[in-house]
């Protein structure tokens, strides 16, 4: 089978579409025939293994690249393969999930981390979904605990989180604000928010207003800046940030960082969600999914041969929601 594979660090230029072999599933997990594979920032970080403290911290790197040599997490397709433990799916069925080497014609995955497709998204759709929108479905649902009537900020809210974030929030009941550039502002209205704030035009750490939730999906404002648009008792959460200008030694870790000790002297709660792959927060997706309420928004598709190139557009930060590649 063709796969996307990442020898060493760097652009992505040193990614090359290459025969490897076609997996065989273990005895709890199926092998699917890929059909789509969305782009996430998690990509460009480990493509070149950025910032340079995550090579000693994160157990998907090493030194001088990554562990695994394929490169992609998120899919939608067709099972092609089951284990001899696996019950809940079958060959033939449509699903989507999360597993490292998604930039493959077949991916091999563990039962717990797929589940069947949203019956009215399209394979590129469901593709779009996993990482970015488990993210913000754990950051917001989980983490924060949103409630119907709070006041929700997402900054970054045209990003592939992001604009999963908006429409989440949205349904959760909360009155949503996003942050984005004006040529974002209408989609991010569309997708739910009430108010959207232009940020080349207004600071919204600035403003007078004060919110039960901020999401930071950007990195580009100070720990202390944030704190001072939550209610006293208000959530903040700090997920990634962050686009690629070259090596850093700890880039948006350092915010995160900072926030997990401060969140020890402080009402107010400073969280890190961490979107572990499950089945179960798939299931939750696709049932929003088939609700009409989360709608995912493609940017651009390319073909798999072509993932450096949509790599090169995403880590440019001109990209808006998800980009994804065809199989």
């Amino acid at each position: 089978m063709k796969a996307v594979l990442q020898h060493r660090y760097g652009s992505p230029d040193v990614l090359r579409y290459e025969d490897v072999d076609t997996p065989s599933p273990a005895a709890d997990e199926v092998v699917v025939r890929v059909r789509a594979a969305s782009v996430n920032a998690r990509d460009w970080h480990l493509l070149r293994g950025d910032p340079y403290v995550s090579r000693l911290l994160t157990p998907d790197l090493t030194l001088r690249a990554p562990a695994a040599a394929v490169r992609g997490t998120d899919f939608a397709g067709v099972v092609d393969a089951v284990g001899s433990g696996v019950t809940r799916l079958r060959v033939g069925d449509e699903v989507f999930g999360e597993a490292p080497g998604a930039f493959a014609e077949y991916v091999r995955v563990s039962q717990d981390h797929v589940d069947v497709k949203p019956a009215n998204l399209t394979f590129e759709q469901a593709a779009a979904l996993p990482l970015a929108a488990n993210t913000a479905l754990v950051g917001l649902r989980d983490e924060a605990d949103v409630q119907p009537g709070q006041s929700v900020l997402i900054n970054g809210a045209s990003g592939g989180v992001g604009t999963f974030a908006v429409q989440l929030a949205t349904a959760l009941g909360a009155n949503v604000t996003g942050v984005c550039s004006p040529r974002n502002a209408e989609l991010v209205r569309s997708l739910g928010a009430q108010r959207v704030v232009d940020y080349t035009r207004e600071d919204f750490t600035r403003a007078p207003e004060r919110y039960d939730v901020v999401f930071d999906l950007v990195g580009n404002r100070s720990l202390r800046a944030l704190r001072s648009v939550l209610t006293p008792r208000g959530a903040l959460l700090l997920s990634g940030g962050g686009v690629s200008t070259g090596g850093k030694l700890l880039g948006p870790m350092v915010l995160i960082v900072h926030g997990q000790l401060r969140s020890k002297f402080v009402r107010q709660r400073i969280l890190v969600p961490v979107a572990t792959p499950s089945s179960a927060n798939l299931a939750a997706l696709r049932e929003f999914a088939e609700a009409g309420t989360l709608k995912p928004v493609i940017d651009r598709t390319y073909p798999l041969s072509a993932a450096a190139d949509a790599i090169r557009y995403l880590e440019t930060d001109h990209a808006r929601a998800k980009v994804v590649l065809t199989a």
